[in-house]
């Protein structure tokens, strides 16, 4: 392996790996990335050209060998609702639907809107866009059609391809009509688009059809052939775009990856961040509506020509040893699963673990947000007794894949770090000057130059993409994560810079007193954000809350601040602690915090909270608000 100081070796020899059609020319990586020198860009392999799923499929198939291979074991929600799914099965139905979507009009360049449950076909969906070409736009099925529709017209997609009914939470959802999608924004049809809809029939259910707009996946697979040549796109050309959630809760930008460094990035940080081996069974238990189910379920395992498990279902469903039993099932050797997951598992115990045997875990794997340290500790005594290094990965929808995190049984591990930059990853601290901080520090994140898997743009608005991650400080790709150094040179995230609260003067991470409040065992989860106070700018209101069995006292509300003021200091105290049943959270298992700051200000203006997984729990929060008045 190359070393950090010369990553285009690094990279150039990761790039020998793959086929490509026509081989690059000039250096690896090109970029600027300083606004005063002009338009912000970053380049990886031009004059290259190759097809990432021809990379994924037919070279897994014909010249590795590896056709009877199993791609993936799905799992359904209900236990015993199972499939399985070679490579050359793989390769054949995506040759099928690709051929379908030319049959529809479909070519290189067009964008396609992709609206599914965590079923086999939303992997075929993707793969058979990037076989043609065209740009797949995948919206996490537990959104609204109104968000659906909003990303629909940003893209300006001309087909879009859905399911007739999916399993989330513990209901049986239906989808409206297809045509409703469409129509779900008076202005659509200003964008002069011909819209169709391909739909899956899924859970045996009937839904409302349209036959002028409304077309049947299984039908049109029925009569496709199953060989398709892959179009051979250039390195710069775009592979999908997928968009990140604002403040306001609306679509914030609409993130582009193209083809070739998002392959190798991809490809690379699975290999080496879970040591991946050829009999590995590896399971992320993310959706693949996000982007780490694109990278580390989808594009990463199938380009390591992976087994890996798909699951449709929930965690807790049929009981709470559910993710457990999957692992024994099928011999899961590498799991990735978020801390929301884990801490959710944490409030059962070891028990329901314990049930069964998880012989075959070698490495555990944490991503969407720092790990508290007793959550990271439970998981690593009682999921992984002891014996799985546990990679916890700092990376973003903008990063493509992992930037920082240690490498299993190569790395000493901290619990709540995510330890090192990966290869060719250069990471700095500056403080608000724009400065960059040496040794043991705190400020703002910041890479200071690409990686082959990073963003390229915002889909139709460069300047937005300028402006929101290069305009702050120049010359530096802008995270909006805070980070601590420590005195070993291990990072740790210490959350997104608008969740860092300033109280008197001291800057405050709601992610540090977080974890505080959960390490006290009458604690489950925890929620911080600020409020105004007159006094010191912005006040601590903590929502908790409570393990089972557990009741809330003034007792337990004095324990907790003292606990809090003991861990970080005293102008960390909790000024507000409310008893909070249930977290508004969306249906990823996200907390919706801008919801949680307008209950602290006692604000019912919300604005979208169509992504609320239930939304019965805000006015329940709201009816249970601490008494704020100073």
């Amino acid at each position: 392996m190359k070393s950090i100081e010369n990553p285009d070796e690094f990279w150039g020899d990761v790039a020998k790996d793959f086929f490509w059609k026509t081989k690059h020319t000039g250096q690896f990586l090109d970029y600027n990335f300083d606004v005063t020198k002009g338009e912000i860009f970053v380049k990886c392999m031009e004059g290259a050209s190759t097809n990432i799923s021809y990379n994924l499929l037919d070279r897994n198939v014909h010249e590795r060998k590896l056709g009877d291979k199993v791609a993936f074991y799905w799992e359904g929600n209900e236990p015993g609702d199972e499939l399985t799914v070679t490579y050359r099965e793989l390769l054949q139905r995506v040759c099928q639907f690709a051929n379908v979507l030319k049959s529809q009009g479909v070519k290189k360049g067009d964008r396609v809107s992709i609206y599914m449950p965590m079923v086999v076909e939303l992997v075929v969906a993707m793969l058979a866009c990037a076989r043609i070409g065209a740009v797949h736009s995948i919206v996490f099925a537990g959104f609204s059609a109104e968000s659906l529709c909003e990303r629909i017209m940003d893209s300006q997609c001309s087909l879009l391809i859905t399911a007739g009914q999916f399993h989330l939470r513990k209901i049986n959802l239906p989808r409206r009509s297809p045509q409703e999608h469409w129509e779900g924004a008076a202005s659509f049809s200003k964008l002069l688009l011909q819209p169709k809809c391909i739909m899956l029939k899924h859970l045996s259910k009937e839904v409302p059809w349209n036959p002028e707009v409304d077309l049947c996946w299984h039908a049109l697979v029925r009569g496709a052939s199953d060989e398709c040549e892959p179009e051979w796109c250039g390195s710069e050309d775009p592979l999908f775009i997928l968009y990140t959630s604002g403040s306001t809760g609306k679509p914030k930008v609409g993130i582009l990856h193209t083809v070739s460094g998002y392959m190798l990035y991809t490809a690379a940080t699975f290999k080496l961040v879970f040591d991946y081996q050829l009999d590995d069974v590896y399971w992320c238990t993310a959706d693949i509506g996000w982007i780490t189910g694109h990278s580390y379920i989808t594009y990463g395992p199938l380009a390591n020509g992976a087994t890996s498990v798909l699951f449709e279902g929930l965690p807790t469903y049929p009981d709470v040893s559910r993710m457990w039993e999957i692992v024994d099932k099928y011999h899961v050797t590498k799991f990735y699963t978020a801390p929301t997951a884990i801490r959710l598992l944490m409030k059962y115990g070891s028990e329901p673990v314990q049930k069964y045997k998880r012989e075959s875990l070698k490495v555990l794997g944490t991503v969407g947000e720092p790990i508290n340290p007793e959550a990271w500790q439970w998981y690593y005594n009682v999921v992984g007794e002891r014996r799985c290094p546990i990679v916890d990965t700092f990376w973003q929808t903008e990063t493509g894949g992992h930037v920082l995190t240690p490498l299993p049984a190569a790395t000493p591990m901290k619990p709540g770090s995510a330890t090192f930059p990966f290869f060719g990853v250069v990471p700095a601290i500056l403080n608000e000057s724009g400065e960059e901080l040496e040794g043991p520090s705190e400020g703002y994140l910041v890479f200071k130059q690409p990686w082959p898997g990073v963003m390229r743009t915002v889909y139709g608005n460069h300047q937005r993409f300028e402006t929101t991650y290069f305009k702050k400080f120049p010359g530096y790709y802008v995270t909006g994560d805070g980070c601590r150094r420590d005195k070993d040179g291990y990072y740790w995230i210490t959350g997104r810079i608008d969740d860092m609260l300033n109280v008197s003067g001291h800057l405050l991470s709601t992610a540090e007193v977080e974890s505080a409040l959960v390490e006290h065992e009458a604690v489950a989860e925890a929620a911080v954000v600020g409020r105004p106070h007159p006094v010191k700018g912005e006040s601590l209101y903590c929502f908790v809350t409570l393990a089972d069995g557990v009741t809330y006292n003034r007792t337990l509300e004095a324990e907790l601040k003292k606990q809090v003021r003991e861990k970080i200091g005293a102008i960390a105290t909790p000024d507000y602690i409310q008893n909070a049943p249930a977290l508004p959270k969306t249906r990823s298992g996200k907390i919706m915090r801008r919801v949680l700051r307008k209950i602290a200000c006692d604000e019912r203006d919300l604005g979208d909270i169509s992504t609320l997984a239930d939304s019965s729990v805000v006015e329940q929060l709201f009816q249970n608000r601490c008494c704020t008045a100073v």
